[in-house]
């Protein structure tokens, strides 16, 4: 009795209700992720409010978390949100007794969070800004960079030197070479421009080396902090990307283990709060703010069901009737194969959704229209059969 209750329950769930689900389990994924770190350093000018608020989802650099830690260094973020950056506003590196003041506040939030033993305390990465246009790094710059990096090495804290305002990619080049002569311990250098800069009337420099700065700072972070940095910037489409690839295949295969055991449709259902958790994963991946209506739309457009539709088994005998043929379903029975493409081609096309949606490449207005709607369902479409046609015969 309590097995046909439960059937019942899934079969009566509507598109709305799942996206529902899923946007509190992305708020669940969201509340599990690991706060990241980051300490930035810099002189005043150098640009670190404009590369922390191109780096980032949010306009952290115009807002603080509390009082100051030390006369030099703040704390940056916003509540809820797994990111909190250490910024040193009016930093001049101009007399010993600053320096040497700077050095051991740096020391000591180092230390601190390392000692703590919490992943949410410590600092994962230091960014130390230079301006390119300065042409040089100041001797005083050198003896702070020496110091404090002893210190970092000894916490395993990465350090990237950043070449902000790199307007002559020759200066920034120029710049690292002088600065790799001080055989300085850094993880990397990496030349930057964070937002266009309109030269004259007619030439515009490009933005540049945002996502190189994300891709090496990603590979040089805590594994544990991985996720949540995928999450919080903007800089670089590839990680999301990889990220919520890697969501989708971990949930194919879970697909697949349920589907081991061949599963009569009318049981179908226990697909979907596997395939929920994947999608509300992705959308914490992306850090996008869905509204009910708009994931909604996104599932109706994609399989092919309406508001006022049932979910549950509807949905997968929805995308069952996209695959041609019926060989997968002989007996009417889902196999491991079946049960696994289908996720994998729900997910993945989720994820075509999601970049485009964080690109401004498709308008969340455009959902809900005709076009939009045909576009989303032909990209399910388009996933589902080169999904079919890598698993060859196993879905005929």
């Amino acid at each position: 009795m309590d097995m046909y209750k439960n059937m019942n329950i899934m079969e009566n769930i509507s598109p709305a209700s799942v996206a529902e689900d899923i946007i509190k389990s992305v708020k669940k994924e969201y509340s599990n992720l690991n706060r990241l770190n980051v300490l930035i350093l810099g002189k005043t000018g150098v640009g670190k409010s404009t590369l922390i608020n191109r780096v980032f989802n949010e306009n952290l650099a115009a807002t603080g978390t509390g009082k100051p830690i030390t006369a030099n260094i703040r704390p940056l973020g916003k509540k809820g949100f797994p990111l909190t950056i250490y910024d040193t506003p009016g930093l001049e590196l101009s007399g010993r007794n600053s320096v040497d003041g700077l050095i051991k506040d740096v020391k000591t939030l180092i230390h601190k969070g390392i000692t703590s033993g919490s992943v949410n305390e410590a600092i994962h990465c230091v960014w130390y800004c230079i301006g390119t246009p300065t042409h040089r790094i100041e001797p005083t710059e050198i003896f702070f960079l020496k110091s404090f990096l002893t210190a970092a090495m000894t916490c395993s804290v990465p350090v990237i030197i950043v070449l902000t305002q790199s307007y002559s990619k020759r200066d920034a080049r120029e710049l690292a070479e002088e600065i790799r002569k001080e055989n300085l311990s850094v993880a990397q250098i990496v030349p930057v421009l964070a937002q266009d800069y309109e030269l004259d009337e007619d030439t515009v420099i490009k933005a540049y080396g945002l996502s190189q700065l994300t891709e090496i700072m990603y590979q040089l972070i805590p594994e544990a902090v991985r996720n949540t940095f995928a999450s919080v910037q903007k800089a670089s489409i590839d990680i999301k990307k990889r990220e919520a690839q890697a969501v989708v295949a971990n949930s194919a295969r879970l697909a697949a283990v349920t589907g081991a055991v061949p599963i009569p449709i009318p049981d179908a259902a226990v697909l979907v709060p596997e395939q929920i958790a994947m999608l509300a994963k992705i959308t914490a991946v992306f850090g996008v703010p869905m509204q009910k209506a708009t994931i909604t739309a996104i599932l109706s457009s994609m399989i092919g069901t309406a508001s006022t539709t049932t979910a549950g088994r509807a949905i997968v005998t929805s995308l069952l009737k996209l695959i041609p043929g019926a060989g997968s379903v002989v007996g009417g029975a889902i196999s491991a194969a079946t049960a696994s493409a289908l996720t994998a081609a729900l997910g993945e096309a989720y994820i075509v959704v999601m970049i485009r949606i964080t690109t401004g490449e498709f308008p969340i207005s455009k959902l809900n229209t005709p076009e939009g709607k045909r576009e989303l369902a032909g990209i399910f479409k388009e996933k589902l059969a080169l999904k079919r046609n890598k698993e060859g015969k196993t879905l005929e």
